[in-house]
């Protein structure tokens, strides 16, 4: 074989080796970025989340995984401080959009919402006025903190969220809508400019996930 044919083969064998390792590290050419790969994984095998106390608005405290197998309810969880005037902000919005559509379409026995905050600060005081300025309505859109400051950093870990403190005791963190089931697995990972499909998603799973006791 000339030695021109034996470079063309072997780049040819280089070409093919390359396009199967990008297929395998990029889900088959769903996603490219880590983000995208981590909520691909997530949907395909939801991640069964780390139990921790919460201390909710309402001023109770219990374990998380026993408030949702309680509820019953698929969950839209969201990750926020009540201190925040940026990201957080904008997924208020959303969450007060969300609302009025659970209300409107009667949809409250199937799908609920709760915002979560990261902030060591957020005390349940802090959470109620947080909730009664968004005109919250308990029945449907609850606030909780994990006090702990290890376990809130593994319930960060396992939802994907990342912190950086910021000047002036802010934060910088990522946002997205989380689809919790009832057994406390997260199922679904959505952009958070994007509550209709979180709302389909979690609607979709309330007829399928497998209730808690």
């Amino acid at each position: 074989m000339s030695a021109p044919r034996k470079t063309i083969l072997v780049l040819m064998l280089m070409l093919v080796i390359g396009f199967a390792a990008i297929y395998q590290l990029t889900a088959g050419f769903q996603a490219f970025a880590s983000e995208d790969l981590r909520r691909i994984d997530v949907a395909r095998q939801p991640r069964t989340l780390p139990d921790a106390d919460a201390e909710f608005a309402s001023g109770s405290v219990t374990r998380l995984a026993h408030a949702l197998r309680k509820d019953g309810r698929v969950a839209i969880v969201a990750f926020i401080y009540t201190r925040c005037n940026a990201v957080c902000a904008a997924l208020g919005t959303e969450f007060q959009q969300l609302q009025h559509t659970i209300q409107e379409k009667k949809l409250g026995d199937r799908v609920r919402l709760l915002s979560i905050s990261f902030d060591a600060a957020d005390a349940p005081d802090e959470l109620a006025r947080y909730a009664s300025s968004l005109h919250a309505d308990p029945a449907i859109w609850d606030f909780a903190a994990i006090p702990d400051a290890r376990r809130r950093g593994a319930m960060l870990d396992a939802f994907g969220i990342i912190v950086v403190p910021a000047p002036f005791g802010q934060f910088q963190h990522n946002a997205a809508f989380h689809v919790v089931t009832p057994v406390a697995q997260l199922a679904r990972i959505i952009d958070f400019d994007m509550p209709d499909q979180a709302l389909a998603q979690a609607l979709a799973l309330s007829r399928t996930a497998p209730q808690g006791q």
